[in-house]
């Protein structure tokens, strides 16, 4: 152990700056290797792409379109909706703390505030008030005095709790199709043929006609504007 110290260079210096370079290496890199999991839960990618795949499993298209062309687009439509946030992090953080200006601990205050606002804005005091109790802590006083472990699962679950009910609303009238196809083929006594063979075509038809993609997106990136 300590000849592996050595050659990272722990017990060759005497400089602490040295060191506490060293660390803040260390957590970049964990900071980047948990980017995917902080990119998904605490942004709007939740809800976008849980509303994306409702409408797929509501057409009953099976796997079209691919999960890829779903991940991607609520990917980049996560990068528009999130975009001043990102912003702001820059503006506030991250910028003055290349230039020197303020230290790692600062820094990561100021980049993180325009993220925490924006997760305040869209998670329900119920979740938070939740997930307080839970930990046995009072009810805080002001928002800073939330901290992100409780935050983060709070705006998680609000997230999915209306991309669910954005799903109820899309599933509704496909289902109506599936509910009117269904009847028609058991009056016509054609009971062996699969219903949704025949409704897939006009609950596609109904989608395009609609111009779906464009009203559910579009309902989705007001949500958060």
């Amino acid at each position: 152990m300590g000849s592996q110290l050595t050659d990272l260079g722990f017990l060759l210096t005497d400089n602490p700056e040295q060191i506490a370079t060293s660390l803040q290496i260390i957590i970049l890199l964990t900071v980047l290797t948990l980017a995917p999991a902080i990119l998904i839960l605490t942004t709007s990618f939740t809800r976008i792409v849980i509303s994306l795949s409702f409408i797929r499993n509501a057409l009953a298209t099976n796997q079209m379109p691919p999960n890829q062309v779903i991940v991607g687009l609520a990917l980049f439509l996560t990068f528009f909706t999130m975009a001043p946030v990102f912003g702001q992090m820059w503006d506030q953080g991250l910028a003055p703390y290349f230039a020197g200006e303020v230290n790692l601990e600062t820094a990561f205050d100021l980049t993180v505030e325009p993220l925490r606002e924006f997760m305040f804005e869209h998670t329900r005091e119920k979740d938070l008030a939740m997930f307080l109790d839970v930990r046995g802590q009072e009810r805080p006083e002001t928002r800073q005095d939330v901290d992100l472990l409780t935050l983060i699962p709070a705006f998680v679950i609000s997230e999915l709790k209306t991309a669910f009910q954005i799903g109820f609303v899309i599933f509704i009238p496909f289902l109506v199709i599936d509910m009117i196809v269904a009847s028609t083929l058991m009056a016509m006594g054609m009971m062996m043929l699969p219903p949704v063979m025949i409704s897939l075509p006009f609950k596609i038809l109904l989608f395009v006609l609609v111009d779906g993609w464009h009203l559910v997106v579009r309902s989705v990136l007001l949500s958060y504007f």
